[in-house]
């Protein structure tokens, strides 16, 4: 059962006569209790597809033009206020990439965590809370961080913190996005257990907001590939890993670094040519088309639409996993 379906939605800036198509038509589902990861360069559109998710992206600059966000059933974006703000941190909670930006310079964490209890109505004694919810993120010495400001604490530290605010109220569905951008290895991998574990215990569902594939394929059930604001390929992690369908994510997979089996040194990583578009100036056609040594002349003209993709085994079903390109990988697309 979905948690949150997200149809046709499209999120714009600026002028409605010449919008920048930040996210245009980005069609995903996150069922009960499941990972789900959104892939993409910067620029992509995934943190804008995040924000809209409980209605963050401000209004002006930035506009709903179509679609909906089917939180339990009901659309996130014909909410009241009222009910938004019961929607952000109790049901649906964030992380984001940036913990300095996200913590309060002016208040200590415990204040910020009890803060998001008060607000939410969580029962129970709020500071026994707080340094609960520190030892439950792995924060070393919690009853100390409380009294502490995000100044004093270490990039690691501060995204403990900010994932221990996010988990308060037990959210029903956490968003991560790029969680472990500028910190060590790690500490990548002891904050991604934690939120595996976390999520285990608390029942909860997890959108991952990543650039990095690696990432994806020991954490998530299944992935969206994002370009360019359109959702280009998709599929259950194990068959877009293993059997891409798309240029794009073909190209992702090539820009992981892996260890030489044989000398144990890393391999010659290929790069993307060129940019991610600027949604201000997408170019016609497949809009991966000026980067991809595949391009044919319909490619920059014609737009290609999302199709199922057939796989390797019997009984796998094209239906979960789809891609829009006009000549995908080994020819694998089944009927529109």
């Amino acid at each position: 059962m979905s948690l949150l379906q997200v149809q046709s939605l499209s999120t714009f800036f600026g002028p409605r006569n010449s919008p920048i198509r930040a996210v245009d038509g980005v069609s995903f589902s996150i069922p009960e209790a499941t990972t789900v990861a959104l892939v993409g360069e910067s620029g992509s559109g995934k943190s804008v597809t995040a924000l809209s998710l409980a209605r963050l992206v401000p209004e002006p600059p930035g506009y709903y033009a179509g679609g909906k966000v089917l939180y339990r059933g009901q659309n996130v974006l014909e909410m009241s206020r009222r009910e938004l703000q019961s929607l952000r941190g109790g049901e649906i909670a964030y992380v984001f990439q940036d913990p300095a930006n996200a913590l309060n310079p002016v208040f200590t964490i415990g204040f910020q965590i009890e803060e998001c209890l008060r607000v939410h109505a969580h029962k129970g004694p709020a500071g026994r809370s707080a340094t609960e919810l520190l030892r439950l993120v792995g924060m070393p010495d919690p009853d100390r961080r409380l009294r502490a400001y995000a100044h004093e604490l270490s990039g690691g530290m501060k995204q403990r913190a900010a994932m221990a605010i996010a988990l308060a109220c037990r959210p029903r569905l956490l968003v991560a996005d790029e969680p472990t951008t500028a910190l060590d290895v790690t500490v990548q991998a002891q904050l991604l257990e934690r939120v595996r574990v976390l999520q285990e215990e608390m029942d909860m569902a997890v959108l991952l907001i990543t650039h990095n594939l690696g990432l994806v394929a020991g954490l998530a059930a299944h992935v969206y590939i994002m370009y360019a604001g359109r959702i280009v390929e998709s599929g259950p992690v194990e068959r877009v890993l293993n059997d891409c369908a798309h240029p794009y994510t073909k190209a992702l997979l090539n820009a992981v670094p892996r260890l030489n089996r044989e000398g144990g040194r890393p391999e010659r990583l290929d790069g993307i040519p060129g940019m991610v578009p600027h949604p201000a100036d997408l170019p016609p056609g497949c809009k991966f088309s000026p980067r991809c040594s595949r391009a044919e002349v319909a490619c920059r003209q014609d737009e290609p639409v999302d199709q199922g993709v057939a796989g390797s085994g019997a009984t796998d079903d094209p239906e979960s996993h789809r891609v829009r390109c006009l000549y995908p990988l080994n020819e694998k697309v089944s009927s529109p």
